[in-house]
């Protein structure tokens, strides 16, 4: 299956150690949100959107990017990271993907070192994260959602 990721991940790029996990692994083409814009995704049988959480949600750019560029009836996936989990980060991006009549496969999120804004102050939260093991869970998590 032609896969593609699209990704934005700022600060320490925790995002990132997720989307290099996959790539390496499973050989996708993986292309940072600031790329991405030239990209023909209609060529693409399955999009992934990765992304950091800013606000309870992805990225802005991320955001706007699927929106304007997600061909409609793809087969989409998200990954993400944030300084305390919640499953509801992904409900814009999903509801995004809805609008364009997608396939949602599936989501996975997990912790990251977060130092923005307040939590700078106290040396941020989450530190140590994502741990290996939850890199290898997200290759896992990808693994599972290509046999679907």
């Amino acid at each position: 299956m032609n896969t593609i990721m699209i990704y934005m991940s700022t600060h320490h790029q925790n995002t990132k150690k997720l989307v290099d996990a996959i790539s390496e692994k499973y050989h996708i083409k993986t292309v940072p949100i600031s790329e991405a814009h030239s990209i023909d995704l209609n060529s693409y049988d399955m999009i992934g959107f990765a992304s950091g959480i800013a606000f309870g949600k992805f990225y802005e750019p991320l955001e706007r990017f699927a929106k304007e560029r997600l061909p409609y009836g793809k087969k989409v996936f998200f990954l993400y990271t944030c300084g305390k989990n919640n499953d509801k980060y992904t409900s814009s991006i999903s509801d995004i993907a809805q609008n364009h009549e997608c396939k949602i496969l599936g989501s996975y999120g997990c912790l990251g070192f977060d130092t923005y804004g307040p939590f700078k102050l106290i040396g941020g939260i989450s530190k140590g994260h994502p741990t290996q093991a939850e890199i290898e869970d997200a290759a896992t998590f990808f693994e599972k959602i290509i046999s679907k």
